[in-house]
């Protein structure tokens, strides 16, 4: 073979991390560069003549911006941010979480969308590429993204229910159900309509996670439901699940245009505008309300789940990723913004309705027991003024305040399946506006799963083992795999656990990603070498606001967020509201120690892959991940460094004598043992043993060796293979 003598050339910042690199007395590496053939993609992509198969990339512009806004427009927007503006200062909440917006939010989000679109790999293979000892970072953000996606679509599960019983007139939780007597059942008077349908004709709550009771089998079939309808979306990967977000992404903003519409109309909107953005500055001085707003920013973008990374990576690599960090900032922000009118507008209504029915029922037992007279509308008031607080409990009246209705907000599940299912009853054509309501959680939740999973896929097909395997057939065994595992949220304490996974499966551990993703792309690949790629990607070179966020102001805000969850976690006995159906009502149990080791099983385990790959590599204990490290690092796209070491002339059959495939695809790394005069069996070569022995130039074999000389600089051979 003949060698062909290549010239060193200045290092851009974006090679790839040397796998064996031994210190030198000058300052020198020696460097073993291991030939593999070129190996197939793992989805559906384009060849180029003479160079690696593409990466799958984007149909166009703006089916990229759907998915990003569709994965990062999710149930968070609409159910948690209204009610964190409204216990956190009402419209002063907007100072913090712009500051947390500008401060954190944009930086990370950059971070992870321009690695992804640089290194055009997933988060396995991005953290790898920078460095092997950072595998395990990929490796937790695939764990954490596993246990999310798991609960994710027990809640897509649950708004199927409603939407089939949203087709129904009148609406189930519209009324009480009557016994036997003809009298309502005590469990529905003693809470509400909708809070009976929620736990006990949905969930068939259980008293506690220690009594889970059966599954229930109406769950069981919409969460089979949802993940069937979540395996053929993501089945092709971007070529099936991009079609799908121009519904996901573009509908709720039309539900949220309809309600919004209907709701500024609506008797009683503009007091729940009021109480909802009225400002209390003095709550800026509480710590815990700028906590709240950085932990909103941090999930409503969904980072640290290897999604955006992985978004990035199918875009071209002179996509203006920056413009698009600053147009779903916005859109994101201005959307959580929006939902909240949308929602207290609707429930100010709700509120109004509920203040004149106590007005009703007190009125009638100050009449009834000759406190008022019968037509005397204007007196209530000073009938009610001269009362004592005995005598009104005596009389068993009401307190008809419209601030106490609206500071009855709830969130998560509460808000969507209990308050805001209440105001519809209200709304003239309740099924209509449920159908709408619900169909809009659909898609907001169908739109989130999308992203996550894409995520998770696009870590797991960055190892060469499964990478061999077809998308479709992987991606079944993931949602059958979810699937099965979901049971769990299919019994009685089905919201229990979700509840349970939610306070810690997706909370340390993503923090602890994001806080590593920002340390390896700032202070191991460097910020000099990022912010270099970011302006040979766009023509944009990142100036002092970001440098300063990525390098001081970010980092620290992260970790204010670990210290403050694990602190809070600590102190704070950690709780689940289990449904009381004597009382009629939720009361606070705190979790049994099994389930407490469960929870700190799944902390642990999204955490530990990142100390036990760098230790595993580190001590060069690599027997183990070999495969998964060759396959994970190779390149989609081989970079300016190292494309012209290797020549891609692959069509040209080699007899087995001359096979010069990695141990990746089964091969083995020649020894010098194998060009001796003795005719020895050839033995595998391991990761340890490549790391350690002494190299020599070899022109035969497929290891391009480099001098032991301490004095001479190493020069690169390439071979025509």
């Amino acid at each position: 073979m003949a060698a062909t003598k290549i010239i060193d050339a200045p290092r851009n910042g974006h090679e790839m991390a040397p796998l064996n690199t031994r210190a030198r007395g000058d300052g020198t590496h020696g460097v073993t560069i291991v030939l593999t053939a070129p190996q197939r993609n793992s989805v559906q992509s384009v060849d180029i003549p003479g160079n690696e198969p593409e990466r799958a990339a984007w149909s166009g512009k703006m089916q990229f911006f759907l998915s990003i806004i569709g994965y990062s427009v999710g149930l968070g927007n609409i159910w948690r941010f209204p009610y964190l503006c409204q216990q956190n200062g009402g419209g002063a909440f907007l100072i913090p979480f712009m500051v947390m917006l500008i401060l954190e939010g944009i930086p990370l989000f950059l971070i992870e969308l321009g690695i992804g679109q640089r290194m055009r790999l997933g988060a396995l293979g991005v953290w790898n590429t920078i460095h092997p000892w950072l595998g395990g970072i990929g490796i937790s953000s695939c764990i954490v993204t596993l246990f999310v996606a798991l609960y994710y679509n027990v809640i897509i599960t649950w708004v199927f229910f409603y939407l089939f019983n949203s087709f129904r007139y009148p609406l189930p939780w519209s009324s009480c159900p009557l016994n036997g007597t003809g009298f309502e059942l005590e469990e529905c008077a003693k809470s509400s309509e909708t809070t009976y349908f929620w736990y006990r004709t949905t969930l068939d709550a259980a008293p506690s996670m220690d009594e889970p009771g059966g599954l229930k089998w109406w769950i069981v079939l919409c969460l089979m439901l949802s993940w069937t309808i979540v395996f053929f979306i993501v089945m092709k990967g971007i070529q099936s699940s991009g079609k799908v977000v121009y519904f996901t992404s573009l509908f709720p903003y039309i539900v949220l245009t309809i309600f919004f519409i209907r709701g500024i109309t609506l008797r009683g909107a503009g007091a729940g505008l009021m109480h909802m953005y009225t400002p209390k500055v003095e709550k800026l001085l509480e710590p815990t309300v700028w906590l709240d707003a950085a932990t909103q920013v941090f999930y409503s973008f969904g980072l640290a789940f290897g999604s955006l990374i992985a978004f990035g990576s199918y875009n071209t690599p002179k996509n203006n990723c920056v413009r698009d960090v600053l147009l779903v900032s916005v859109c994101n922000a201005v959307t959580a913004i929006y939902a909240s009118v949308v929602i207290f507008a609707i429930l100010g209504f709700k509120a109004t309705v509920n203040v004149d029915r106590c007005i009703a029922s007190n009125t009638e037992i100050l009449v009834k027991n000759k406190l008022l007279g019968l037509n005397d509308t204007q007196g209530y008031e000073q009938a009610m003024s001269l009362l004592n607080g005995t005598e009104l409990t005596r009389l068993q009246l009401s307190e008809c305040s419209l601030a106490h209705e609206l500071d009855n907000a709830a969130e998560g599940t509460g808000l969507a399946f209990i308050v805001f299912t209440q105001a519809i009853v209200e709304l003239p054509g309740a099924p209509f506006w449920a159908v709408l309501f619900f169909t809009m959680l659909l898609s907001l939740g169908l739109g989130s799963q999308i992203g996550i999973l894409e995520g998770m896929l696009c870590t797991l097909f960055d190892i060469d083992i499964i990478k061999r395997v077809k998308k479709q057939h992987v991606t079944g065994v993931v949602c059958l795999f979810c699937f099965i595992v979901g049971f769990i949220f299919c019994t009685g304490a089905g919201e229990y656990w979700l509840k349970m996974f939610d306070s810690f499966a997706g909370t340390i551990g993503l923090v602890v990603v994001a806080l590593m993703e920002m340390i390896a792309v700032i202070f191991i690949y460097g910020h000099e070498r990022f912010t270099e790629d970011i302006f040979q990607m766009t023509g944009y070179r990142p100036g002092r606001y970001w440098q300063w966020t990525w390098r001081y102001i970010g980092p620290v805000i992260m970790v204010c967020i670990l210290v403050s969850s694990v602190v809070f976690m600590v102190i704070r006995n950690p709780t689940y509201g289990a449904w009381n159906a004597d009382l009629g009502m939720i009361e606070q149990k705190s979790y049994p120690n099994w389930v407490m080791g469960i929870a700190l099983s799944m902390i642990l385990a999204g955490v530990l892959p990142m100390p036990i790959v760098f230790l595993m590599r580190s001590f060069q204990c690599l027997k183990v991940d070999l495969d998964i490290h060759q396959g994970s690092i190779r390149r989609n796209e081989t970079t300016a460094s190292t494309k012209e070491m290797i020549d891609n002339d692959d069509d040209d059959e080699e007899d087995d004598e001359n096979d010069f495939s990695g141990p990746a695809l089964g091969g083995h790394v020649k020894t010098q043992s194998d060009f001796s005069d003795d005719d020895e069996e050839d033995k595998p070569m391991t990761m340890r043993m490549m790391m350690m022995r002494p190299t020599t130039t070899t022109k035969t074999s497929n290891v391009l060796n480099v001098p032991t000389s301490r004095k001479k600089n190493y020069k690169k051979d390439a071979y025509d293979v």
